[in-house]
């Protein structure tokens, strides 16, 4: 490797690790894998989690925990479909919200001790249209199931982004990540998690990879596994102005932690 052409220094504060869970395998999934057709079925409004995605979920939460990845974790964003929250608070959630994969029932008490902030976000929702297993419940039975999970970003109480004539476009999702990319960079946090759908975590990955290495961003955009958990880290190189505060010692030391924890890991 020519080091002199791979390696870049930028500061701390300008970088974001971010960790692209997929949802666990959904009854969608399941009966899609037998007939697309099925798909169609209003039968499968809002798909939940099967038997078998909520073993999954249970697995990654123990992966997570110890990896020591849960206590480094400062906001999950989830979107606000049915499969992607009982995921989002299956893993992430408090101890009282994973029984080991044996319900359905992923609601939890709000303020969960130590757990991360979960914040339910329309621009990360799967493909939109067409099909009922994309369109969400209303808000308020979203707060209901899910009274932990942050509603403050939705865009109302109905879903008017669902259309049922119209699928969603693949270059209207690669607008809409780009979208989602720009709020993502205006939060404070800078290790996060995004529980979303297989194409839309696809699509933020093609919209981080315009950067990389044709090589790189080729491995980097595979299709996830349901509950794969995959990580990246992400660099504004915008031209602002640089700031001493930007590489402060506070920064140095939580940098050197996490770098060790990895290592360790």
């Amino acid at each position: 490797m020519n080091t002199t052409a791979a390696q870049f220094p930028y500061p701390w504060q300008r970088c974001k690790i971010i960790h692209l869970v997929r949802h666990g395998q959904a009854m969608h999934n399941v009966e899609g894998d037998k007939d697309r057709n099925a798909l169609l079925s209003p039968h499968l409004f809002d798909a939940q989690l099967s038997p078998l995605g909520l073993q999954q979920v249970c697995k990654l939460r123990n992966e997570v925990h110890a990896r020591g990845l849960f206590k480094r974790i400062e906001l999950v964003v989830t979107s606000p479909l049915y499969r992607t929250m009982q995921t989002a608070i299956g893993v992430f959630g408090n101890e009282s919200s994973a029984d080991g994969g044996n319900t359905d029932d992923f609601s939890e008490k709000p303020g969960g001790l130590g757990c991360p902030q979960i914040m339910a976000v329309e621009l990360c929702r799967d493909r939109l249209g067409v099909r009922p297993c994309d369109m969400r419940r209303t808000v308020s039975e979203c707060e209901a199931l899910f009274p932990s999970i942050d509603f403050s970003m939705m865009d109302g109480e109905d879903d008017s982004m669902w259309n049922p004539d119209i699928r969603e476009p693949e270059e209207e999702i690669a607008a809409r990540m780009v979208l989602f990319m720009n709020w993502l960079w205006t939060r404070p946090e800078q290790e996060m998690v995004i529980v979303s759908h297989g194409i839309i975590l696809q699509q933020i990955l093609k919209v981080l990879g315009n950067d990389c290495h044709q090589a790189v961003s080729y491995a980097l955009c595979q299709r996830f596994d349901n509950c794969e958990l995959r990580s990246v880290v992400i660099v504004d190189k915008s031209p602002k102005a640089v700031d001493s505060t930007l590489c402060s010692s506070r920064d140095v030391a939580k940098q050197q932690h996490v770098l060790r924890e990895e290592v360790s890991n």
